[in-house]
């Protein structure tokens, strides 16, 4: 960064609210020096200090918001080439086009597909974010038309497609409240359609034949005092397009080159019409280093395989997805129910949760904190051992919801199942399956 946490620091308010997420001004410095933070997320710090701040403190790539309320999608932000570095900042948007030219029940099939496309994974809710409206037909009646449709049938952030601004202003007219990302700013028609997102505080994308004369029209639209930007190199191969991406990475990130600072947009869907290699350059675009991927069209069994890659590689490898520890109820219970046992580790809950309700066999999960860590990972680290389970199965209430003392452990740490008989008096250990798919099977032959 080309200022220090302590020079940020001086200009702070020094209040120690807390209200930033972090419990000191000095360490809400420190974040924003390392690029973890933005200056927004202090409350009260003052203009003078926002001016001296903003641009030194700010992401080597800007992060841009497009749509409003709980659906927006923030895209950029980041501030490492690799993952393992730190962490990737924010998710790539999946968007889906629709054309103008298409007939209204093709327009109304997408709109329901988009719907329908949502998935819960380890407790998260996986869905694309975006539409992309594209006026091919040259018709500003058919655009607006199209818009006004999108706009009343779906909550889901928008980009307006044309390089002819009238016809972008003619479909913004519809939808300006939900603040679009209006596509796309070329050496043509910069003066026009810069003035149309300044005038709507809309995000604008640039696009242009060549990074150089991307790097130019960024520079004239930052200069114009527009700064939410998305650029597109205008590259259309996979080749082409993926060099791109790293060179844009790379000139932001290790050479602080400013024009080059923004989040991408990328178009699959104008590289192939095979809708497998489609999804298989989508994916190469979630991981290196799409800001948007625009697809031709969603399906389930392409989308679902993008969306998880995106939530595997987005994750904070220092920060393990963790469910909360505690007692979980499945089904319909009883005080003959069995009572089984697993880790925090919220993708083994997931597994282990859905097995148990797949067996129609009610019954207890005890999930035991293990900092987020798989059962053989917490066992081989002792966060999984008899002398640390015994103490949670004492107080976690257990013993007043069921008459027997039967505790089903995981296969994989059989070896504790001495232990817990001496710790646990009166209790009968029992080995459960070492694998999940084999739970149903096992509770079959439960009895109490």
């Amino acid at each position: 960064m080309a200022i220090t946490g302590i020079e940020i620091f001086k200009w702070l308010p020094k209040t120690n609210c807390g209200e930033c997420g972090v419990p000191t001004c000095l360490a809400f410095a420190m974040s924003l020096a390392a690029g973890k933070m933005e200056l927004a997320a202090c409350p009260y710090v003052s203009e003078e200090a926002k001016a001296k701040l903003e641009e030194a403190s700010a992401p080597p790539i800007r992060p841009v918001s497009i749509g409003v309320g709980d659906r927006a999608l923030k895209v950029g932000g980041e501030t490492v080439m690799f993952r393992h570095e730190k962490r990737f900042e924010n998710p790539p948007g999946l968007a889906m086009l629709i054309s103008d030219t298409m007939v209204a029940a093709e327009v109304d099939r997408r709109l329901e597909r988009f719907k329908e496309l949502e998935y819960e994974r380890v407790g998260m809710t996986l869905r694309p974010e975006l539409l992309a409206l594209k006026a091919d037909s040259g018709d500003d009646a058919k655009f607006v038309a199209l818009v006004t449709k999108v706009e009343q049938a779906s909550d889901a952030s928008i980009i307006l497609m044309s390089e002819k601004a009238d016809i972008l202003a003619a479909g913004l007219s519809a939808c300006a409240q939900r603040k679009p990302l209006l596509y796309a700013a070329t050496k043509e028609n910069l003066d026009q359609v810069g003035h149309l997102a300044r005038q709507n505080s809309c995000p604008l994308a640039a696009k242009a034949a060549s990074l150089e004369e991307l790097a130019q029209l960024t520079d004239r639209l930052t200069q114009s005092g527009i700064k939410d930007i998305v650029i597109d190199s205008g590259a259309r191969s996979l080749r082409q397009a993926f060099t791109d991406q790293l060179v844009i990475r790379r000139a932001a990130l290790l050479k602080k080159f400013r024009p080059l600072g923004f989040p991408s947009i990328v178009f699959p869907a104008e590289m192939t019409d095979d809708p497998m290699k489609e999804a298989l350059i989508a994916a190469t675009f979630v991981a290196k280093y799409g800001g948007i991927i625009v697809m031709s069209d969603f399906q389930g069994e392409s989308l679902f395989p993008l969306l998880v890659e995106r939530m595997n590689i987005f994750t904070d490898p220092q920060r393990p997805l963790a469910t909360t520890e505690g007692i979980y109820e499945i089904g319909g219970l009883s005080e003959e129910s069995p009572v089984l046992l697993t880790c925090n580790f919220s993708l083994t809950y997931f597994i282990v949760s859905g097995e148990v309700e797949n067996s129609k066999v009610p019954g207890y999960l005890l999930v035991k904190d293990t900092e987020g860590l798989s059962v053989m990972t917490a066992w081989a680290a002792g966060k999984f051992s008899a002398d640390v389970i015994a103490p949670f199965i004492k107080k976690c209430g257990i013993t007043d919801r069921v008459k027997h003392r039967k505790l089903i452990i995981p296969g994989y740490i059989a070896a504790e199942s001495g232990g817990l008989e001496e710790e646990l008096p009166g209790w009968e250990i029992m080995v459960g399956p070492r694998e999940g798919a084999h739970i149903p099977a096992y509770l079959k032959s439960w009895r109490p």
